[in-house]
């Protein structure tokens, strides 16, 4: 159940990195309270993984997460490039993922 937790967690990221995009500095109230929002959460949820996960684990994770998932959302929502370059550097990101997984 904690690595369920932990992946919910990193999604959240996801959503606060996303959301930032959409405060314009944290000047729009709604985008602001929503990100601030998928913050809480998703440290929340962090919090509840390490419980039962190794921190260094948890951690990496949590942000790997939100690092392959803003990647994507930035291409998908943003236009962002898609290089064989990102595209390398973020499977090299998911295979680290697998291999912490893995060796837990």
């Amino acid at each position: 159940m904690s690595w369920i937790i932990l992946l919910l967690a990193g999604l959240f990221e996801v959503g606060w990195a996303v959301g930032l995009k959409y405060t314009d500095g944290f000047t729009r109230p709604l985008p602001t309270l929503l990100t601030v929002t998928a913050m809480l959460i998703s440290l929340g949820l962090l919090g509840l993984a390490m419980k039962e996960l190794p921190l260094g684990t948890a951690y990496a994770i949590w942000t790997g997460v939100g690092a392959v998932g803003t990647v994507i959302a930035g291409i998908i929502l943003f236009g962002e490039a898609v290089t064989l370059m990102r595209l390398a550097s973020v499977a090299l990101i998911v295979f680290g993922l697998l291999g912490l997984k893995l060796s837990h």
